[in-house]
């Protein structure tokens, strides 16, 4: 039976503490210069329907480093740029490649091509998720805690795509989340709801320093979203003040540490002392990506 991974919740705590260990292991074995080729012969199909670096470039290196083959294809160069329907897509595909990724605009568009596809689909972002973010940013914060279980998260900004993913994982981890952003940018009530029938912690504030006091982790993503340009100068008015500077982290857990998935805009979200400084690990979260979804390509490709 073929496994899918459009939300973070399409696994279970325990496939998610095994894909974790297989990333550890994959980076020390990639740290050694170990080759661990586990999917010979298997080629997974990207379909961009943004623009991308870390999704890019750790989905075709990590395939190559396991022996397999990873295809770009905008979709502007595919048919469906052009009408063609995705469930025709889908079928097509299933009977060429061994896997899916997809980066695109709508979350009903990976599901629908899901739904027809008889090979494994990946979300790379869609405009509700982001589980492939959620799993890097996890192996690094089990990277500095060694734990995940009642680690505090502060969230501050918009309750954007990886705000939803990291509520949604407080189901697998034990983590508690704390999401302070302006009612209008709140994460939606679905999401919340789901996190916490699941027995998930999550709370939603206002006040930025709520979120960020006593955290272990403080995390944020850019205001401006690609799909909310037009809305640019409003959302920088309305996210004054939740920008992360020192006298915020200051607020934070003597250990704690910062991270953003990329791409920064210093200044606005963060400034530049904390993202440079010595609590940021945005780039170690960054390389968390290739370890984390090589060993998801493993989980759902190999034979």
């Amino acid at each position: 039976m073929k496994r899918d991974l459009i939300s973070i919740l399409d696994i279970t705590a325990g496939e998610l503490d095994q894909l974790l260990a297989t990333a550890a292991r994959m980076k020390e074995m990639r740290r050694k210069g170990q080759p661990h080729r586990c999917l010979p012969g298997k080629t997974l199909a990207m379909i961009f329907e943004k623009s991308s670096t870390r999704t890019r470039i750790s989905f075709e290196v990590g395939m190559a480093e396991l022996g397999g083959t990873a295809l770009f294809l905008s979709v502007h160069d595919l048919q469906i740029g052009r009408g063609e329907e995705i469930r025709d897509t889908a079928r097509v595909a299933s009977r060429y490649v061994s896997g899916v990724m997809i980066r695109a605009y709508r979350h009903s568009t990976i599901e629908e091509f899901a739904r027809y596809a008889t090979i494994p689909v990946i979300n790379g972002l869609s405009d509700l998720e982001h589980p492939c973010q959620i799993l890097a940013d996890i192996m690094t914060i089990k990277e500095n805690f060694q734990k995940t279980e009642g680690i505090r998260v502060g969230w501050v900004g918009d309750g954007d795509n990886v705000c939803n993913s990291l509520i949604l994982s407080s189901v697998l981890t034990g983590m508690e989340v704390t999401v302070a952003t302006p009612p209008r940018f709140q994460p939606p009530e679905e999401i919340l709801r789901r996190a916490r029938a699941g027995g998930g912690r999550v709370r939603v504030v206002s006040d930025p320093r709520e979120a960020v006091r006593d955290a272990h982790v403080v995390v944020t993503d850019t205001w401006v979203s690609m799909g909310t340009e037009e809305e640019r100068d409003a959302r920088l008015r309305a996210f004054s003040g939740y920008t992360i500077n020192a006298d915020m982290m200051d607020l934070a857990a003597p250990d704690a540490i910062f991270m953003h998935c990329l791409p920064a805009h210093r200044g606005q979200e963060v400034t530049d002392d904390v993202i440079e400084g010595p609590r940021s690990v945005v780039f170690d979260e960054a390389e968390n990506r290739l370890h984390a979804q090589k060993a998801l390509l493993a989980f759902l490709m190999q034979d």
